[in-house]
């Protein structure tokens, strides 16, 4: 395996990692929504800078003609996925459990996303995958 196909998968894991100990660290009578105005425009000055780090030179507002729907709904997505995990710790979920249950449970309806929008085949190592998934929850859960 190339480390082309590891660092994202890097990046991905100590993002996390981070991420959810700043999202758990969050003050409990601070509005996730207020906080997530602060969080994405750190996120956009640190996205511009990268875009100029990889493109010197380059126009960013160029660089949006190449934008279609998807960006306005993976921006919606991702405010979903920021308020359910703010909201997931101030209810009281344990960082060691919470995101167990809800990446388990995504990792088995992306199973079933593959399979119906993207043709990709479900194995028998895929199946029994989810079934440790499944187990696991209930196991955690307990």
């Amino acid at each position: 395996m190339s480390i082309n196909m590891v660092w994202p998968i890097i990046l991905i894991v100590f993002s996390n990692v981070f991420y959810n100990i700043f999202a758990k660290s969050q003050p409990v009578n601070l509005n996730p929504f207020a906080s997530l105005t602060v969080v994405y425009v750190v996120a956009a000055i640190v996205s511009g800078i990268f875009y100029f780090v990889q493109n010197p030179g380059q126009s960013l507002i160029g660089e949006y003609k190449n934008l279609n729907w998807t960006s306005i709904v993976l921006g919606i997505a991702i405010v979903g996925l920021e308020v359910g995990s703010l909201y997931m710790y101030k209810v009281g979920w344990n960082i060691n459990t919470g995101y167990l249950v809800h990446s388990s449970i995504l990792s088995i309806c992306l199973l079933f996303v593959g399979f119906f929008l993207y043709g990709e085949a479900i194995s028998l190592t895929k199946i029994l995958g989810a079934i440790v998934c499944v187990i696991g929850l209930i196991l955690i859960n307990k």
